[in-house]
């Protein structure tokens, strides 16, 4: 007897006396109790309001004002030894900050106090709001080039320099108010869209095109003869075009020598733990020998560019130059829509890494609000967008902080230097901004990330490059459009070209699995099995059936023997539509002229619910619906032996 006979008679001797355990129809949920839980499970999956449950009126409104403003909660346990760590952690991450934020600017093609403004302004609001611990919030790389690229497309910066701030401003207002509105209606689900793979490609991109920007300060190219483009070919073409005049050897020379010293300092960091803080103060010492060694060789004579001015003093109040009507306003709302997404997505994730690394649970949503609101704010008080910073947050979980309150002594140390040390980088080369930048960006160039995906998924992998290759040689904007739309092209194919296997029983089991997955798994003479890996949804259903259908006749032709039954495992198949119900009907009417019965295995109670209002559970019949694939083979060879 053939292997697949051998299995059939096994399976016949065993089924004799095994207990197959009827599937009855479940009992019919009331329609607003189905509402319901699908309103809940979509928008309050988490059980926001749990902690509300059986509190008096007082207790309520105390843990909503808790809610909204964390820092009511934390407030009362603080202790002196939380605050020696904050205020260390606070100290390291302002020494990065302050000439972070002034190239940040530059690349967002900003004054530099703008940069120092939003890293006062959005902390103080956020250390109110959030309720990450670890996050350092602040103007971050790939938003700045993000923005700068927006918003020069809309207006030039040199000409219209008013005009141009004033979008920015009212960019980051829409910024803002995107943020919010996702997390106050709880559509924090909307930035998942965007694949991990997508976000390692644009992130990777964008950090080769911040690098590429910077050549014209680390060359020591005039402003006026380089081009305003992102793609690498432009870049580069405006950097040879500048080779024989428009470099400045005393400019390499600072740009090389302290990038060598900042990437060491981030090489040491990363060898050594205890030694968070060398990288973390390697940019401010950059900047003060730098400035000290222009200011007494007076090289801004011999052609070194240098900042000159930095606005003095506390952020200046902006509201009256948002546009709130206009040509435009439109432009904001595009311009901000599309930065307060990306900076969105860039602070959740930091905010869940540095989360789970403590063990304390992120609320998505809530941190929307309060990343939204501190744009919102920020806007009206001359900030641009700023969101979390992953160098910035490492070195803040490093230093050691506990709470939020680093972020508020990171504003008094950036409030100062408004006050009263903006003057002293008036001598501080743009070099070393560029140099400061490129060591920052270097760790977005995800390069393991990249090799992880190729190894998992080569889809993922293409998304990863679509992203990555569209940044880097067509643009910021088209980069990000091409992320997100291999992203949306991978859940569709997903979703239109679900797995459909072919299943065999493991041997000595009752178990029935994919036999590719398991060789040794054997097929049962005249059963076929599948299994649908998706919920069978209008835009898949037609090629299910199609599929099953092509299977059979597959089998049929190989086996060379009559299939009397197709045994549909559904246990993977969390929902079904009309559509879905209507292909079901069409494939019965097709095996039934084969001559072929239709079964269906473990479908669950959504799916049962829908077979049995469409009717079609009758027409299947009862009787050919089983608990188990194991409850149906035992029963339909039973039933197949002489």
């Amino acid at each position: 007897m053939s292997r697949i006979g051998d299995e059939s008679a096994e399976i016949a001797r065993g089924g004799s006396s095994r207990y197959v355990h009827k599937v009855g129809r479940p009992p019919k949920q009331r329609l607003v109790d189905e509402i319901r839980h699908t309103f809940k499970e979509t928008f309050f999956h988490d059980d926001p309001f749990r902690p509300f449950k059986d509190q008096r009126k007082s207790k309520k409104l105390l843990l909503g004002f808790q809610a909204a403003f964390p820092i009511l909660e934390w407030a009362r346990r603080y202790n002196f030894l939380m605050l020696k760590g904050d205020v260390i952690a606070g100290l390291t991450i302002a020494s990065l900050c302050i000439p972070q934020d002034i190239g940040y600017a530059k690349l967002a093609t900003l004054d530099p106090q703008y940069g120092l403004y939003s890293s006062f302004v959005p902390p103080l609001i956020y250390a109110m709001m959030g309720s990450s611990r670890d996050i350092a919030i602040g103007p971050v790389a790939v938003v700045s080039l993000l923005l700068g690229s927006l918003l020069r497309a809309e207006i030039d910066p040199k000409l219209h320099k008013a005009d141009y701030e004033r979008l920015a401003f009212t960019a980051t207002f829409f910024a803002g108010v995107t943020q919010f509105v996702l997390g106050f209606f709880r559509l924090g689900f909307l930035i998942d869209f965007l694949s991990h793979a997508a976000i390692v490609g644009f992130m990777g991109g964008a950090a080769v095109t911040i690098g590429l920007q910077q050549l014209k300060g680390f060359l020591g190219i005039k402003t006026t003869r380089f081009t305003q483009e992102t793609d690498i070919v432009s870049v580069m073409r405006s950097v040879w075009t500048n080779a024989s005049h428009g470099w400045n050897w005393q400019t390499i020379v600072i740009g090389v020598s302290f990038l060598a010293f900042l990437l060491t300092a981030k090489f040491i960091g990363k060898k050594k733990k205890n030694l968070f803080w060398v990288p973390a103060i390697a940019p401010l010492i950059s900047v003060v020998l730098s400035t000290f060694f222009v200011f007494i060789t007076h090289a801004e004579d011999k052609g070194v560019e240098i900042v000159r001015h930095i606005e003095k003093g506390i952020n200046p109040p902006s509201l009256n130059r948002i546009f709130f009507s206009g040509a435009y306003l439109a432009k904001g709302f595009k311009i901000g829509a599309i930065t307060g997404l990306v900076a969105l997505t860039e602070a959740v994730a930091i905010g869940r890494t540095f989360a789970a690394m403590k063990d304390y649970h992120l609320d998505g949503n809530k941190e929307m609000v309060a990343l939204g609101t501190m744009n919102i704010v920020g806007s009206m008080t001359s900030c641009y967008v700023a969101t979390g910073s992953f160098s910035r947050s490492a070195v803040n979980y490093m230093a050691g902080c506990k709470t939020a309150m680093s972020n508020i002594v990171m504003s008094c140390v950036v409030l100062l230097t408004l006050f009263l040390i903006t003057p002293l980088f008036k001598y501080t080369p743009n070099a070393i901004l560029a140099s400061i930048i490129i060591s920052a960006v270097v760790g977005l160039l995800d390069y393991e990330a990249m090799i992880l995906i190729w190894k998992i998924d080569k889809f993922d992998f293409v998304a990863c490059m679509g992203a990555f290759f569209g940044v880097v040689f067509i643009g910021v904007e088209m980069g990000l459009l091409i992320a997100v739309a291999i992203s949306l092209a991978k859940i569709l194919l997903q979703v239109t070209r679900p797995r459909i296997a072919l299943l065999g029983r493991v041997p000595r089991t009752s178990v029935y699995r994919n036999i590719q997955q398991y060789p040794e798994a054997t097929k049962i003479s005249g059963l076929l099995i599948v299994r649908v890996d998706s919920a069978i949804y209008f835009s898949n259903s037609n090629y299910v059936r199609e599929r099953i259908l092509r299977i059979l006749e597959d089998e049929e032709e190989m086996e060379k023997q009559k299939i009397h039954h197709l045994i549909i495992d559904m246990s993977p198949v969390s929902d079904i539509d009309t559509s879905g119900i209507h292909s079901m009907e069409d494939l019965h009417k097709a095996l039934k002229k084969r001559d072929i019965e239709l079964v269906l295995a473990n479908p669950g109670q959504a799916v049962l619910d829908k077979l049995h209002a469409s009717d079609f559970a009758e027409v299947v019949g009862d009787e050919r619906i089983f608990l188990t694939t194991g409850d149906a083979v035992s029963t339909l060879v039973r039933n197949m032996e002489p």
